[in-house]
């Protein structure tokens, strides 16, 4: 039997009327929440850079003017600020990294020039102390050869120590070996 012949016979088509009407419809998409609240609810967790929310809210948003004027919004109420996010983010990882991979993350982060270069100015003052916590946590024994010395200099610059710190902490010990 054809499609055709099928349809012809009406109690079949009256079938087919009846199981399409009891089909339901897919259900209407639900608003989710107001850009503002999405944005609230991003900064209630932890600070966000500008750049970052921004890149967060406009997936949601319609117009990216409606998330440039937001952003300004809570920028002028003190929500959101990228001076407070580079404190936020230089205390949570200053003790596991050194100036170098922390000033990349922040421009990762879209943190703007000024607040890298301040930030830079605090790092560097304590680079050589927080190296030597690091170190003394990892290793905390002198490398017993040449070996364990290039794999301690290799961990601190993954960790983004500059080459004089690592030396500073390391030359007192390159002649045991």
């Amino acid at each position: 039997m054809s499609d055709w012949e099928f349809f012809q016979d009406d109690e079949n088509f009256e079938q087919l009327e009846i199981t399409s009407a009891q089909t339901p419809s897919p259900a209407p998409k639900k608003a989710g929440p107001s850009l503002k609240a999405r944005a609230i609810d991003l900064l209630s967790r932890r600070e966000h850079s500008r750049v970052e929310l921004r890149r967060k809210l406009l997936r949601h948003a319609e117009d990216p003017d409606q998330v440039d004027s937001l952003l300004d919004e809570l920028a002028q109420q003190n929500w959101q600020s990228d001076e407070r996010f580079v404190r936020s983010h230089l205390n949570r990882r200053a003790n596991k990294f050194g100036t170098y991979r922390l000033l990349q993350e922040l421009r990762q982060h879209g943190v703007d020039e000024n607040h890298i270069q301040a930030a830079q100015t605090d790092l560097k003052e304590t680079e050589f102390e927080r190296a030597y916590d690091i170190w003394e946590r990892k290793f905390g024994q002198a490398p017993t050869d040449q070996k364990a010395y290039a794999k301690q200099y290799r961990f601190m610059a993954n960790r983004g120590f500059g080459s004089g710190v690592l030396r500073r902490i390391l030359e007192r010990f390159n002649d045991s070996f």
